[in-house]
């Protein structure tokens, strides 16, 4: 079993910046892939970033491709999300995963492991 704690939500302005952080732990899995999704008010569940257990391959959603960045620690225990200018459609709750993702590392259901979420609110 492996549990993913996040931090770093709060509130910004647009323009603005934040740093989301997921810590692992537990029985941590050799080889996990790891990712955020985000959920607005009344919307599904949507793909952000993700990245590989190496960190050698990264990937976006369009609409944070050049904002948000994603990264992992040596140990591979901790994955951050820089997000740079920040817009008001950010705002939403924003969910760590890991995972060995098969068919695409945008997909809810490749995740086995999700955290329980952090708040992110954008005012303009």
């Amino acid at each position: 079993q492996v549990q993913l704690v996040e931090s770093g939500g709060g509130l910004a302005q647009a323009g603005g910046s934040l740093r989301l952080s997921c810590a692992a732990s537990g029985r941590t899995s050799g080889g996990a892939a790891m990712g955020w999704f985000r959920q607005a008010p009344g919307k599904e569940r949507d793909f952000v970033a993700a990245i590989s257990w190496s960190g050698g391959s990264t990937y976006y959603a369009d609409s944070v491709k050049g904002r948000f960045t994603i990264s992992r620690d040596n140990a591979k225990t901790t994955v951050s999300l820089q997000m740079n200018s920040l817009k008001p459609e950010d705002t939403a709750v924003y969910y760590c995963a890991a995972g060995h993702p098969f068919h695409s590392y945008t997909l809810e259901k490749e995740y086995d492991y999700w955290g329980q979420g952090t708040q992110v609110s954008v005012s303009s």
